[in-house]
Order: C-alpha cells, then sequence, then structure tokens
C-alpha cells in the first residue's frame, strides 16, 4: 500500500489478528489482489538493521501465501519483541495469522 488514505482505510473497520509480537490488521479491498503495508515504529525496533530485517521476513512471507489470501489489505505493525524471533518462527507465526484472517470474516 502506498498512501496515507490506504493505511486510514484499513484502520477503520478491520479485523485483527495479534501475537505477542505482532498484530496484522485486514479490510476488504475493492481489487483483484492482497495489497500488505507495514508500520515498524523505531520506538519497537531500535535498530534500522531490526526494521528492515522485519519488514524483509513480513514481505517474503506475504509472497509465498499471497496467492491464499482473499483480496484484502493486510497491514502487519511490529511490536518490541518481534525482533527476538528466529526467522523460522517469524515465518510459522505469521503463517498463522494469515490463515486466520482468511477465514470469512463472520458478521
Amino acid at each position: 500500500m502506498l498512501t496515507p488514505e490506504h493505511y486510514k482505510n484499513v484502520f477503520q473497520q478491520a479485523h485483527r489478528a495479534g501475537s505477542p509480537h505482532f498484530t496484522i490488521i485486514a479490510r476488504d479491498n475493492s481489487l483483484s489482489h492482497p495489497r500488505l503495508g507495514l508500520a515498524v515504529p523505531k520506538k519497537q525496533i531500535k535498530t534500522a538493521v531490526g526494521r528492515n530485517r522485519f519488514k524483509r521476513l513480513t514481505r517474503e512471507s506475504f509472497r509465498t501465501n499471497q496467492h491464499q489470501l482473499p483480496n484484502k489489505d493486510f497491514v502487519v505493525i511490529a511490536k518490541k519483541s518481534a525482533q527476538d524471533l528466529s526467522s523460522e518462527e517469524m515465518f510459522k507465526l505469521l503463517d498463522k495469522l494469515w490463515h486466520r484472517l482468511s477465514r470469512p470474516s463472520r458478521g
């Protein structure tokens, strides 16, 4: 996602799936494909290396799963403990949350 408006739309009436390490917020979009947005605050992950690693792993997980994902906008928000995860742990956790947000919304 590119503009602040895209992010703002997702934050209004969105579905959440969270873990102690990050939160994913999802909202339906009118496009024919899912989109990814990232929020990695300096306050949460201090070093540029840590933030870039989080973004790289999240994008990779999204890329490998996007064909199973519904047409939604997803925003992944990092929390402090995300930098302590190994790459493998992060992929497992992201897979679980993508799956949870892919189910049809109830309500």
